[in-house]
């Protein structure tokens, strides 16, 4: 049976195209459905960055690999800075699929893709069409396989954690709010920390707000406000879903950094979700902060992809360049 591989620069077409298939009923990630790629081309894309799907389709086997274009015969995962996990979104298996979508974008001199927690798939496939790829690991990722006690879990942690949070919680006096749905108050408190924080200004506020909406409908939002003397000190937004809590955003106001706000809220969302939702895996989100450490398990490497297509003269260039500053590392070394 041949594949039949459509392109399109229409999130909307995409959406007539596959019916269902890349809705929340049938997409269990986060990242892989129509309505996260939506959002992030609405809030966090531009006009110079137009959307590039390739779907391919063979039985009831569907593959869709979701770029944006960046430049003359060059692409990029539609993904942000809010995007903690990208790959091909799929239907089914049918790893032929993948080789149908490299071939189609023959067009392309680069694409790049992140970030990706098993890039090998993508490399087989695309190697396979004639492109060369380069891997290099760009952040981590922490997760943890709690109990289903939180008590179970929390005499797991350092003792120095344990003991600052149990101290600390009785000079701060915190009261602690955990909405399971989107609530404006408490988003305008979450806003309220976050600008008094050590955090920049937030990428794309109004991505953020569409994604606490959505998901504060669906039942899957976790919005935690600790608040001081009736002031917000700390907040976390979480995403529960499918056995899996993601740990997406966090801040404590800086004028009570004193009190360990954001450690003592942790501890309570921590145990509001592995006693309420009891997830299978929570997840901490990119980044190698040394404080996940205390609250995690372990990490694991996420991926960058550079594929390279040397049927098209603009990759050549910077194909030479990277195998160049190969060889120099490796001279450097010797």
């Amino acid at each position: 049976m041949t594949v039949n591989v459509k392109l399109f620069d229409s999130l909307a077409d995409v959406m007539i195209d596959a019916g269902d298939a890349l809705d929340r009923t049938q997409q269990p990630s986060l990242y892989d459905r129509i309505a996260w790629f939506e959002m992030t081309s609405q809030h966090c894309g531009s006009d110079d960055r137009p959307p590039l799907v390739a779907r391919a389709l063979r039985g009831d086997a569907a593959a869709w690999l979701f770029l944006c274009r960046t430049g003359p015969r060059r692409a990029e995962a539609l993904a942000s800075w809010y995007t903690l996990a990208f790959d091909v979104v799929r239907r089914g298996e049918d790893d032929g699929l993948l080789v149908a979508i490299a071939e189609a974008l023959r067009e392309l001199a680069l694409i790049e893709l992140a970030p990706l927690a098993n890039p090998e798939p993508i490399e087989r496939a695309f190697g396979a069409a004639g492109w060369k790829t380069v891997r290099t690991v760009t952040t981590e990722n922490w997760e943890l396989r709690p109990p289903r006690s939180f008590d179970s879990y929390w005499e797991t942690r350092p003792g120095k954690l344990r003991s600052t949070v149990k101290r600390k919680a009785k000079k701060a006096d915190l009261d602690i709010a955990i909405h399971r749905a989107f609530d404006d108050l408490a988003w305008k408190d979450y806003r309220k920390v976050y600008s008094q924080s050590w955090k920049p200004e937030e990428g794309s506020w109004g991505f953020m707000r569409a994604f606490a909406e959505r998901e504060g409908a669906a039942g899957t939002l976790r919005l935690g406000i600790a608040y001081r003397e009736g002031e917000p000190v700390a907040a976390q937004l979480w995403h529960v879903e499918n056995g899996r809590a993601t740990i997406h955003k966090l801040a404590y106001a800086e004028s009570a950094k004193s009190y360990s706000p954001g450690s003592i809220l942790s501890e309570a969302m921590f145990r509001h979700v592995i006693e309420e939702d009891q997830p299978d895996i929570i997840d901490y989100g990119t980044g190698s902060e040394p404080y996940k450490a205390d609250w995690m398990d372990a990490a694991r490497p996420l991926y960058a992809l550079k594929l390279y297509n040397p049927r098209q003269p603009r990759a050549w260039i910077p194909l030479l360049r990277h195998k160049f500053s190969g060889l120099v590392r490796r001279a450097s070394s010797d």
